[in-house]
């Protein structure tokens, strides 16, 4: 007997969702760095802003006042 396992799906707008999400977190992420003045933090930060961005842009995601 083969069980199935439930799998959640996002539908697009929950891609969509999660590519905001993504980039207002490493958009935080980079102030707080800026802020505190370390440099390591906001080069890691800023890195994973501009690939939210990237991921964002490449799937269509609308990110116009998403962030500052």
């Amino acid at each position: 007997m083969v069980k199935l396992c439930r799998v959640r799906r996002f539908g697009v707008g929950g891609f969509v969702e999660a590519a905001r999400a993504r980039v207002r977190r490493a958009g935080a992420a980079v102030e707080a760095a800026r802020e505190a003045g370390d440099a390591y933090a906001l080069a890691v930060a800023a890195d994973e802003l501009e690939d939210a961005l990237r991921l964002a842009r490449e799937n269509g995601v609308d990110m116009e006042g998403e962030r500052s």
